[in-house]
């Protein structure tokens, strides 16, 4: 990739003080410095950066495997912790600063003292790499990542060369990001917030061509006061889109289809799973242990039968999604099979993490009400006729929250038993608004699931390890590490 890239016009983002976010001369750039690096996101484009032939430094408070090595092997230095001191040995012509960075933090303190030139992440992206590209945006409530990673697998595979930076790590490219000559630029665009100086939503900043909007349900209540609020951010991304551009939304959303339709002026186009009322559609869907095997209708035809080695209705609902965007791009449908055929998924998305006395061990990033029902529902169709035991930790700051409690009951009817873990207490979500753990665990029984909840890690190994049999499918679903409840399940059971 050529980093002097020309500039475009795009609409002018400015901070509380008037600084323009997301404008710079990607020709003046030589040497760029990271603030926050360790993170996934921030170490993948930091790589991607070193990639394109920039000079790239980083810092972090402290920086562990897996992204510490990946840095090092990229021949990215990173300095620990903060200090103003990291700049003046970077000597950087642009500071990125993190998301997690707040304005207390002494080298983001450093920097805007000092005069550096400052950027976000997601304003850095948009500058230094979308600027002259065809960006395609994969938003949503659910399933952004699995869909990024399906719809960049796709243009990759058809031959196009495409970039892409999505937020988790793909099984065909072993990495969160892949360097491209191509056209286009497969994106995951986050609706959270993107800096201390810059509290819009980070997909404001990339400059979407084609966007898809996977669903719209309310997330993010550290953030966003109510769903007017939370719906706003998706109006605001719309609206970037320009006129001979396209939105793929997902109708079973009507919401997602309003705000797309009231927002901008390119094309909306809508796709749905199967037996809804979209532009495209799947048909004929079945579900075995090799993944779903279905068709899609689309407005000139059928797509022929098409295979995804994957599980669930929402997975082949957004599969549609992505075709619909790579017959927009001009792919034609034998290009797309073939894609789709070899799609390997997605760390921590359904990831099979071991076997162990016939007990199969499953890792999802699922959190949110909607996406523990259709993980569940999912992995029942793959495994079908196998005990699902569902364990869940309710760590995002939503899912932390009585916001969703009673969705929460409903969404564990799939599973044959379930077992919560009862979060600590986290400064940023008041008492009062708390999920109540054990009020949830009477609903999701009183539903006719066996259910427990227990306040460790280890208890929960304990039980789980005590009483799975062989056949047992362990579906683990949490937005982090769990306390390394899998590792320690998996030595558990082997032991």
């Amino acid at each position: 990739m050529n980093r002097r890239r020309t500039r475009v016009d795009v609409a002018k983002m400015t901070d509380d003080n008037g600084l323009v976010l997301n404008e710079i001369d990607p020709a003046s750039i030589r040497r760029v410095h990271l603030v926050g690096v360790g993170g996934t996101g921030m170490g993948s484009f930091a790589g991607m950066l070193k990639a394109a032939g920039y000079e790239v430094s980083g810092s972090d408070e402290n920086v562990y495997p897996p992204m510490s090595d990946q840095l090092e092997a990229w021949g990215i230095e990173v300095f620990t912790p903060y200090s103003a001191e990291n700049l003046e040995r970077a000597k950087p012509d642009l500071v990125i600063i993190g998301n997690v960075i707040r304005r207390v933090n002494p080298e983001a303190t450093a920097a805007r003292e000092g005069g550096y030139r400052q950027m976000s992440f997601p304003a850095a992206m948009g500058a230094l790499v979308l600027a002259d590209r065809h960006s395609v945006v994969i938003a949503g409530t659910h399933g952004k990542t699995t869909t990024g990673a399906l719809m960049a697998h796709v243009l990759v595979h058809a031959g196009t060369d495409a970039t892409f930076l999505v937020g988790g790590v793909t099984a065909n490219y072993h990495g969160n990001f892949r360097l491209g000559e191509g056209p286009h630029v497969v994106i995951e665009g986050d609706e959270y917030d993107t800096a201390y100086f810059d509290k819009g939503p980070k997909f404001l900043h990339y400059r979407a061509r084609t966007a898809m909007i996977t669903s719209v349900e309310f997330d993010h209540a550290d953030i966003y006061r109510d769903d007017a609020h939370y719906e706003q951010a998706f109006e605001r991304f719309a609206a970037t889109v320009p006129d001979d551009g396209v939105v793929v939304v997902c109708a079973t959303y009507p919401s997602a289809v309003a705000i797309a339709r009231r927002s901008t002026r390119a094309r909306v186009v809508t796709y749905t799973g199967e037996g809804g009322d979209g532009d495209y559609s799947a048909q004929k869907v079945r579900f075995g242990p090799e993944g779903a095997r279905f068709v899609i209708r689309e407005p000139k035809g059928t797509s022929g039968p098409l295979l995804l080695p994957m599980s669930g209705h929402h997975n082949v609902e957004n599969a549609v999604g992505v075709y619909a965007i790579a017959r927009s791009l001009g792919l034609t449908a034998e290009q797309v099979r073939d894609a789709f055929a070899s799609f390997r998924g997605v760390k921590r998305r359904q990831e099979v993490r071991d076997e162990v006395n016939g007990i199969t061990i499953i890792d999802d990033f699922a959190h949110h009400p909607t996406a523990v029902r259709e993980t569940i529902n999912a992995i029942r169709l793959r495994y079908a006729g196998r005990r699902v035991w569902a364990v869940f930790e309710p760590r995002s700051n939503t899912s932390r929250r009585n916001i969703h409690q009673h969705e929460y009951a409903r969404a564990f009817d799939g599973a044959t038993l379930a077992t919560l873990k009862v979060p600590e207490h986290h400064d940023k979500v008041p008492l009062a608004e708390e999920l109540n753990v054990p009020e949830l665990v009477e609903e999701i029984r009183a539903l006719g699931t066996p259910a427990d909840a227990l306040g460790s890690v280890d208890e929960i190994v304990a039980s789980v390890a005590g009483g799975a049999r062989s056949g047992d499918v362990i579906l683990v679903m949490s937005n982090g590490a769990f306390g390394g409840f899998i590792p320690k399940l998996i030595a558990r059971l082997r032991g």
